[in-house]
């Protein structure tokens, strides 16, 4: 097969730099372009260690979002902060140019949506209507014809992903949702930020973004689809003193109740066919180590008897399947690829 020219916009970042290493070794996505305003006219081997020697000599370069760009691929990834990355696919999308934004821009498909949670309008909002959410295990066949793909977050991921089945079945209490999610650092991104200092995170763990963390747009806008009605969610992250990695508690009221065997019967049946979706059995839980530097999701449940909740636990890699891997995943299904291919 061709290689395919790509582009990873915003490659400086902990994202940014996830992908360069997968892509270095796709079969077929071929890096032709990488940018970064900060270290623009500097080679990639400077800043990013481990990758081959022909990728690592690639120079950083600064692109506004234009036609010139867009000329220098056909596959663009925006690992870009959300409302940064709109003008790109504005810009690359006018050119007929694959794009797969890591950003939140597109994520939700209503523009209030955005702006409750963004504070400010929407950027883009004629391109809302393109854009798939890019979870291939709930929207493979739409993601088949997509040319803007909206990368979902690691939060989202790692909470969609465990309750769909159920919701699915209308086997759950719509209202009782309730979420604890601990990231690793890397999940704030690659900034200068006092909370995020080696001092204050080391031997330390936090709360925050509560009561209204800025992806619960995006999780009650999935889990609703998967439900057939609107859901709301409790959702609460902590910081946890590691780098990369994402564990998720969720607990919900069963609607009548049910054994454990049942619904992790309901879980297997669901992921039977997924290659990085992988089903916990009882008496393990997941851990975060299990799915470090990989695609995997593993899920995990367990049932309380004495209040009827079910208890739901996943563990992804917070840049991998909650970031780059996935969205080459996505990019895979795009392209018309094995959806494996690099992963």
């Amino acid at each position: 097969m061709h290689s395919v020219r790509t582009a990873v916009v915003g490659a400086s970042g902990y994202s940014g730099q996830e992908l360069l290493h997968y892509l270095a070794r796709h079969p077929v996505f071929r890096l032709t372009l990488v940018t970064s305003r900060q270290q623009a006219g500097e080679p990639l081997s400077k800043h990013v260690q481990g990758l081959p020697r022909e990728v690592g000599a690639l120079t950083f370069v600064d692109a506004a979002p234009d036609a010139k760009l867009a000329e220098a691929a056909d596959l663009f990834f925006l690992a870009l902060p959300h409302g940064a990355a709109a003008p790109y696919a504005v810009a690359l999308r006018k050119a007929g140019k694959t794009v797969i934004d890591l950003s939140a821009d597109f994520r939700t498909s209503d523009p209030a949506i955005y702006q409750e949670f963004y504070g400010h309008p929407h950027p883009a909002q004629d391109l809302l209507a393109q854009a798939v959410y890019g979870l291939p295990e709930l929207h493979r066949e739409r993601l088949k014809t997509a040319q803007l793909v909206a990368s979902p977050g690691c939060f989202p991921t790692s909470i969609i992903l465990p309750l769909a089945p159920f919701l699915r079945q209308h086997l759950l209490a719509p209202g009782s949702i309730s979420i604890t999610s601990l990231s690793g650092v890397s999940g704030a991104g690659r900034k200068l930020e006092l909370r995020l200092l080696f001092g204050e995170v080391n031997d330390n763990m936090y709360a925050y973004g509560a009561p209204k963390h800025r992806h619960l747009g995006e999780i009650e806008q999935e889990l609703s689809l998967a439900a057939g009605e609107k859901i709301t969610v409790t959702f609460v992250p902590h910081l946890v003193p590691m780098h990369r990695g994402m564990l998720s508690t969720i607990t919900t009221t069963l609607l009548e109740p049910k054994s454990e065997a049942e619904l992790q019967t309901i879980l297997e049946q669901a992921y039977a066919d997924e290659p990085f979706v992988e089903i916990v059995p009882a008496p393990a839980f997941p851990e975060a180590r299990e799915v470090a530097h990989s695609n995997r999701i593993r899920i995990g449940l367990r049932v309380d008897a004495r209040t009827n909740r079910l208890i739901l636990f996943s563990a992804i890699d917070n840049l991998g399947k909650g970031a780059a891997s996935q969205a080459i995943q996505a990019a895979n299904v795009a392209c018309g690829l094995p959806e494996q291919a690099g992963l």
